[in-house]
Order: C-alpha cells, then sequence, then structure tokens
C-alpha cells in the first residue's frame, strides 16, 4: 500500500495487500436495499461516453495473474474472470443498470512485467483500443505506483474503481475520477490518533513516529499534521533505508533513533509502513524501550503479532498495539453485507460461498496453498455493487462528466465490503467510514487478534 522498493520485496508486500482486499481490508456498506443522497446529481452533459451504447455499458476488469508471482506467495486465487462474470450475470439478469446490460472486457496482468511500457499498453487496450467506460478490480501497478492510475482516469478520462490506493493517488487526479472502497493510509492514521485520543491512550505521553525512508513524504504532509492536532508532545521522527530483505543497516539506524528517542523522554511510536511494522524492528523497540505504548496503521501488523504468538515469544513484542481497524470478519460473517454477496454466488453458481472465517487449503504443483476464493467473491461483489450504484444514479446520460458529479453529491453508499458505514462526497473518493479502536491481544484464539476497545463508530472526516 505504502513505497515500493525492490522486486522481491515489492511482490511479498503487493501478496499481503491484494489478501486483505477482499477480507480486511476496511470496506463497509449499510447492511441491506440501496441508499439515496439528498443531493440529487446535476446532468452536466446529455450525451454518452465511450463503451455506451442504448443497452450496454462496456467495462474494463483488471485482474493479477497470480500465477506468475506464485514463487512469492502461498495462496491462490483461482477462477477469478469466472467469479466477476457470475456478479455481472446477477446485475444484467435483473434488466442491467438501467436498462444497459454490463459488457465486461477482461486483462490479466502479471506485476512481475509491470514495466513502464506494460501499463501504457493495458492502460491503451482498455482505453484507445477497446474503449471502456470504465476499469475496475485489482490494477497490479506496483513498481510504478500511480501511473496506471493516472494513464487510465486522468490521460484517458476513464473512470476507476480499485483497490490499494493513497491519497497522493487521489491527489494527482480529478476529482471523482478514482474510487477506492476502502480507506487511505493516511486518513487511517488521522482516525487512529483521534481515537487514541479520546480514550487517553495518549495522556502524558511523547509520541515519535517510526517510517521508512520512502515513507517521509507521506508522514511529513499527513501524519505529523495529525498528531499535531491532538496535542500529544512528540520526539524526533525516525526514517530508515529498507532495502529488501537484509536490514541490518536499517536496525543500526535505529538504534540511534533509540537511543535519541530515550534521551527526549519518547515514551509511545507511531509505526508506519509495511516493512517498518515487521517483527525485526518491533522487537527492537519493545526490547530497548520497554513498557512503551506502540500505535500503528498497518493491519498486516497482526499477522507479525500472530507469527510471534507462534513462536512462542513472550512477552509477545505486538502485544498492546493500537490500530483503528474496520469490521471484523466474525461481524462481517453475520452481516447483512456478506448475506448479499454469499447469495448471489450461491444463485450463480448452485455452490455455497466460503465465508470470512473459511479457512481453505489447496494443492497446486504439490504446494499447499491457501484458497482465496472468498476473496475473490468480496472483491467482484464490493467493484459490481459499488460501480451499479453510481451508474444508476448517474442516470441515462452515461458519459464521465455525469459520474464525477454523481460521485461529487453521492453522500452514503453501500460498500458490499464489511461494516455499515461508508460516503463519497466532493474530496473524499475513499468511501470507508467505519471504524473501531482495537489493540493487539495474544491471548485471544487462535494465535492472537485485534480486540475491540470500543464500539464501531462512523467517522467520515
Amino acid at each position: 500500500m505504502n513505497g515500493r522498493r525492490t522486486f522481491v520485496a515489492l511482490f511479498v508486500t503487493l501478496a499481503i495487500t491484494l489478501a486483505a482486499c477482499g477480507s480486511s481490508s476496511k470496506s463497509t456498506s449499510s447492511g441491506g436495499g440501496s441508499t439515496t443522497s439528498s443531493t440529487a446529481p446535476a446532468v452536466v452533459s446529455k450525451t454518452l461516453g465511450p463503451g455506451v451504447t442504448a443497452n450496454s455499458i462496456k467495462i474494463g476488469v483488471s485482474l493479477v495473474d497470480f500465477a506468475c508471482i506464485q514463487q512469492f506467495i502461498d495462496f491462490t486465487r483461482p477462477n477469478q474472470q469466472a467469479i466477476y462474470q457470475d456478479f455481472i450475470n446477477n446485475v444484467n439478469k435483473s434488466g442491467g443498470i438501467n436498462g444497459r446490460k454490463i459488457v465486461p472486457d477482461f486483462n490479466t496482468e502479471c506485476p512481475l512485467t509491470s514495466t513502464s511500457d506494460l501499463l501504457v499498453q493495458v492502460c491503451t487496450k482498455f482505453t484507445d483500443d477497446d474503449k471502456v467506460f470504465a476499469v475496475i478490480g485489482n490494477l497490479s501497478d506496483a513498481a510504478q505506483d500511480s501511473a496506471m492510475h493516472v494513464c487510465i482516469a486522468k490521460q484517458h478520462n476513464t473512470p476507476v474503481l480499485t483497490f490499494q490506493v493513497t491519497q497522493d493517488m487521489f491527489n494527482q487526479i480529478p476529482g471523482g475520477m478514482l474510487i477506492f472502497p476502502g480507506t487511505t493510509p493516511e486518513r487511517s492514521s488521522a482516525v487512529l490518533f483521534e481515537l487514541a485520543n479520546k480514550q487517553g491512550v495518549l495522556n502524558g505521553k511523547k509520541l515519535a513516529v517510526f517510517a521508512e525512508q520512502t515513507s517521509e513524504p507521506s508522514v511529513k504532509k499527513y501524519v505529523l499534521p495529525a498528531i499535531e492536532k491532538t496535542g500529544v508532545a512528540t520526539g524526533t521522527t525516525a526514517y530508515v533505508t529498507i532495502n529488501g530483505p537484509d536490514t541490518t543497516a536499517a536496525q543500526a539506524q535505529l538504534d540511534s533513533f533509540i537511543e535519541r528517542w530515550k534521551s527526549e523522554g519518547v515514551n509511545a511510536v507511531f509505526i508506519t509502513g509495511q516493512d517498518a511494522v515487521t517483527k525485526q524492528f518491533v522487537e527492537k523497540i519493545t526490547q530497548q524501550m520497554p513498557g512503551v505504548t506502540l500505535l500503528t496503521d498497518i493491519g498486516d501488523a497482526i499477522s507479525q503479532g500472530q507469527d510471534e504468538t507462534k513462536a512462542g515469544a513472550n512477552p509477545n513484542p505486538y502485544e498492546g498495539m493500537y490500530y483503528a481497524g474496520g469490521y471484523g470478519a466474525a461481524d462481517y460473517a453475520k452481516s447483512a453485507n456478506w448475506k448479499y454477496c454469499a447469495s448471489i454466488y450461491q444463485t450463480e453458481t448452485g455452490k455455497a460461498a466460503p465465508g470470512p472465517l473459511t479457512v481453505a487449503k489447496v494443492n497446486v504443483g504439490g504446494k499447499e496453498l491457501t484458497d482465496q476464493t472468498y476473496n475473490t467473491i468480496n472483491d467482484a461483489c464490493q467493484m459490481i455493487s459499488t460501480l451499479q450504484q453510481i451508474l444508476t444514479k448517474v442516470g441515462p446520460y452515461v458519459n464521465a462528466q455525469n459520474w464525477v458529479s454523481t460521485v461529487n453529491s453521492f453522500g452514503p453508499i453501500i460498500n458490499r465490503g464489511g461494516g455499515p458505514y461508508a460516503s463519497l462526497r466532493q474530496g473524499k473518493y475513499d468511501d470507508d467510514d467505519t471504524f473501531q479502536f482495537q489493540q493487539f491481544d495474544s491471548s485471544l484464539p487462535p494465535n492472537g487478534n485485534w480486540k475491540a476497545l470500543g464500539p464501531y463508530q462512523n467517522i467520515s472526516s
């Protein structure tokens, strides 16, 4: 989600973040039927955009070729295209969107070959060659960050609905042309500090930030101002250079910062970045700063804490780490949103949908992998449902101008990926508003989990 580094590290990070897309990314819903905003979108243009006819809308569907990065990951996502097609079929059977059927244009991309030239080829295939109205799905633009998004949404004026978006990506693209059914790391961080401050966690604390060097612009632009709003005292911000799996130099840099923090009286550390929150750094901080309060905006910290539990670490260095989490898997499994997605899958396939608490294994080439069919179901359900809601409200004149007008005045929206609160409005294009203050508890079965420290809250700021 954050900065990318070497290719091997890149694909490990990509695998982690994509694994979260359908199950733990903080995407939300209001639980049942459709919602409407009190503000009707203005009809800007009475024309039809590319890929739109009287009875159809062509939509580009971007999928990641997980097979080409199989050596770097321990999971697989079979039947992605078929599952997306199931959800598209369900919409089309019910009359489509305002009488128009969705015509999918699938493209599967290998992140291992995500060079600049390939990104341009994928972008122009969707826009210039196939003339789609919008592009949805997982854009495997890991090596180039926002290059694919900019090419499609800005240079070719084509709406994009995708995962793993940062605020800086939004800043590069005209408002409303890029939609993320989740929450940017920058907004998650701000909410974390707000909730921690309300709970009194930061009372009497001196807080320092630990981040990767590549995260420095984001930390300065978003994290530090959010901390400043809380009024908590701060120590030196630590940026370390992490280059691939050898973290020796980065750990030495952290040692120096820890000594400085001790002299400054720092007793709380906020950790941001997929690599920064890994155990070699967290272990060092907790060992050299006993009693330190830890906070993070990285949900995958939970897997690191669980690994420490499995290894018998006592104390677990992640114990008590604070996080602003979204809708938990156990809650989502009982929700109307998951029932909606699962029912469509069963209707279209005749098979029961594996749920968010299901752990399924499959043998691929002699290697046991986790089957992430659930994640693909959830991704497809999120994408198609969000697309359907926006286009339904756009009305008969489907074009980019009316899309933007609709998004900017949308208000509450159902996001089929999780909890009860979500919204879109001008300047806010990551829709998730469901947050809960949480803390890692290694005693929760089976190997530790986030423990709720209060109810879910609707935070749209």
